[in-house]
């Protein structure tokens, strides 16, 4: 019987593995720069969401890589 998946790696920054530190990353940038971009009155640029969408698909797939992966299969770069 497979081990159940450990779901705080869904939250907890220090459960994160590399890709969704990144992508968390990533969106608290892009959130910064939209609220700067407001405070000094300047439009986003064109296709500025599609930020968002980007990010959230890499958390998506550097989660799924970290509850279902191998966990002794370490990717060393």
């Amino acid at each position: 019987m497979a081990a159940k998946p450990d779901y705080r790696k869904l939250y907890h920054p220090a459960a994160f593995n590399a890709w969704q530190t990144i992508a968390f990353t990533g969106i608290v940038m892009t959130l910064g720069a939209q609220l700067v971009l407001a405070l000094i009155r300047q439009p986003k640029p064109d296709g500025f969401h599609w930020l968002y969408v980007v990010w959230a698909g890499v958390f998506v797939l550097g989660t799924l890589t970290n509850l279902f992966g191998k966990p002794d299969d370490h990717h060393h770069h």
